[in-house]
């Protein structure tokens, strides 16, 4: 399995509680965060992990340099800020394989992606990961048919219940044509706003672990939770 990690971000949102490193290496319970992403997909048992770097990249290619992993690392930079669907689009240059995972560096989401793997149904250009959550409004909801393709993505507002976007991805490359994009542009807006209600995306529900370090609260809640 392969997997490519989005990790050319600034970090604006953290920029008072931690500054001068890019947001996937702020430290959480001792070690980056990067550091428990990284043990996660080698209990997951991927094979090749490609970084797609912006902000301080060297930070970071400094960091996995002195680290040995179970799996092969490698990386792509962005001269400028290319949004999620240019840093996807450069990473995968570098993959091998015809489905490959996204995540995003400042998230954990523990999905079993050998289980999310297997639920793929050919005929969809990409899987999205998705985690059911009560009594939020940081997120948009992700609505679902009994078929499991995602039909609409509806914008943030308070919601008791409801499923969110969790950034984890399995790509069907050749479907999803990325390289047809521009160099710079979102994959959410552009990418898959677009492809709701087409069938061309299929959602995979994970009442998993979650966090999201993006803002101060939920960083130091993963403070908290990586000690344990």
């Amino acid at each position: 399995m392969e997997c490519i990690i989005l990790a050319g971000g600034l970090g604006t949102r953290l920029s008072g509680v931690v500054s001068d490193v890019p947001k996937c290496m702020a430290p959480v319970a001792g070690q980056p965060f990067l550091a428990h992403v990284l043990q996660y997909l080698e209990q997951q048992h991927v094979d090749h992990v490609i970084f797609s770097l912006g902000y301080k990249s060297e930070v970071v290619i400094e960091y996995l340099r002195q680290k040995a992993y179970t799996f092969k690392t490698s990386w792509v930079l962005e001269p400028e800020p290319l949004g999620t669907g240019g840093g996807m689009r450069r990473a995968l240059i570098k993959s091998k394989e015809a489905q490959v995972f996204i995540l995003n560096g400042d998230t954990m989401f523990a999905v079993d992606l050998h289980s999310m793997k297997e639920a793929f149904d050919a005929r969809h250009k990409a899987m999205l990961a998705l985690k059911p959550m009560q009594d939020f409004e940081r997120y948009g909801a992700v609505q679902l048919n009994a078929e499991l393709d995602i039909t609409a993505f509806e914008e943030k507002q308070f919601r008791k219940e409801g499923l969110i976007n969790g950034g984890v991805y399995l790509l069907d490359k050749e479907k999803a044509g990325l390289a047809a994009f521009p160099e710079k542009f979102s994959f959410e807006k552009e990418f898959l706003e677009p492809e709701a209600g087409q069938g061309t995306l299929q959602g995979f529900v994970s009442d998993t672990y979650f966090i999201d370090i993006g803002i101060p609260e939920d960083y130091y809640k993963a403070q908290e939770d990586f000690k344990q």
